[in-house]
């Protein structure tokens, strides 16, 4: 069973999203999942980036109203 889970960054602005989910992620054991709620349009572009940089999967991208879903696979 892989390790799940979730952070709430909706009303947050960048960088505190993306920081604040590095932290989360380092409670995870590689291959853990982090799935981030957030609402500032900027994350649609820094989680991408934060994964190519850090080598974290980012599986999927998902709009839900006006909150983006991102969930990241640790490497």
């Amino acid at each position: 069973m892989t390790d799940t889970l979730e952070y709430d960054a909706t009303g947050l602005l960048c960088p505190l999203p993306v920081l604040r989910a590095n932290r989360k992620l380092r409670e995870l054991a590689s291959g853990g999942l982090l799935t981030v709620r957030a609402t500032d349009p900027a994350t649609k572009q820094d989680f991408p980036a934060f994964c190519r940089q850090t080598g974290h999967e980012l599986v999927s991208s998902t709009r839900d109203g006006e909150t983006l879903v991102f969930v990241i696979r640790k490497r």
